[in-house]
């Protein structure tokens, strides 16, 4: 399967969550004019009885391409935020809220370094597919045992996914 990489931006993204970005956004001087605010970049979700979030940070492995992509997660009670804490472009395998994945639909964006993403709740995606070892911050649901699916590929819908 060919697919191509598509720059993020807010508008090709909106099927799958918010691109978080300070780029073109404005922003309010706090603290006495020593600190350059941006509010409400991200719509995190928490659904379901337990609606407490969680903060983690994330050691991401640098990927090796060809990368082989067997399965694809949602997660059916949270958005789940992916933000780079060291300066990092990163990678997202995406297809839209669906019973089961439609890899016909699938898309493949780069992140640049300074913005991050948030998926809406549902949204089937590939793991955290990092450039470099790095960090990221991640927010989701606390209850992060019941708020998982897993669809594992057959052999047949098995691909290598190239990054150049």
């Amino acid at each position: 399967m060919y697919l191509e990489i598509k720059k993020i931006t807010k508008d090709n993204f909106s099927l799958y969550g918010d691109l978080i970005t300070i780029r073109d956004k404005n922003s309010e001087d706090i603290n006495k004019n020593t600190t350059q605010s941006f509010f409400d970049l991200a719509n995190i979700e928490i659904l379901g009885n337990n609606k407490s979030p969680r903060l983690n940070i994330f050691k991401a492995q640098k990927r090796i391409f060809p990368l082989c992509i067997d399965m694809l997660e949602m997660h059916p009670f949270s958005s789940q935020v992916f933000l780079p804490i060291t300066k990092t472009d990163f990678l997202v395998l995406v297809a839209p809220i669906s019973k089961k994945p439609d890899l016909k639909k699938l898309e493949y964006f780069i992140v640049s370094n300074e913005d991050g993403i948030n998926f809406n709740p549902k949204v089937w995606h590939f793991p955290l597919i990092s450039l470099l070892d790095s960090k990221f911050i991640t927010i989701d649901k606390k209850d992060a045992e019941k708020n998982i699916e897993i669809y594992k590929f057959t052999e047949n819908e098995k691909f290598s996914l190239n990054y150049e």
